[in-house]
């Protein structure tokens, strides 16, 4: 019995979900809070990746979180505080990361997907275009008139009385 118990508490304790986050801790100057407060809105959270880190509950988040405030409170500027988180998560950290070599694919490779699926779409509506068929000649006019008489004369053996 004691063994049961003690193998589903350390179960328990293998499943345990991540401790919650530490309750933030506002700036007090309520301009350099508010300052942090617009640089949580632009830092995606690591753990979430669709979040930026004010609306994420992620533990991590709240390190972050952390960080842009201590930073500020030292006296760092919006720039000084986003090029160190850079520096230690890269530009994926920011919502809009920055225009170099390495972020041309982020910045233009939907822009270039949606064109290479317009033109391939263009390309096969192009393809698909039926030929325009050529006008009749004299002697198929002739044979064409002569068929449509002979029909308007021949009774339709599926005809009912009504039909006629």
């Amino acid at each position: 019995m004691k063994r049961a118990l003690l193998i589903a508490v350390a179960a328990l304790g293998l499943v345990a979900a991540e401790p919650a986050p530490r309750p933030d801790r506002p700036l007090p100057d309520a301009a350099q809070e508010a300052r942090a407060r617009a640089l949580f809105e632009d830092i995606r959270c690591v753990v979430c990746q669709h979040e930026a880190i004010a609306d994420s509950p992620a533990g991590i988040a709240a390190d972050m979180r952390a960080l842009v405030r201590e930073q500020i409170a030292a006296g760092r500027s919006d720039q000084q505080v986003r090029d160190d988180l850079v520096r230690r998560y890269g530009d994926f950290v920011l919502f809009t990361p920055p225009l170099r070599g390495g972020t041309w694919l982020l910045w233009f490779g939907p822009v270039a997907a949606l064109a290479a699926a317009g033109a391939g779409l263009l390309f096969v509506a192009r393809r698909r275009r039926p030929a325009e068929t050529p006008p009749l000649t004299a002697a198929e006019e002739a044979e064409l008139a002569r068929i449509l008489a002979d029909q308007a004369v021949r009774p339709d053996p599926d005809a009912k009385p009504s039909d006629h």
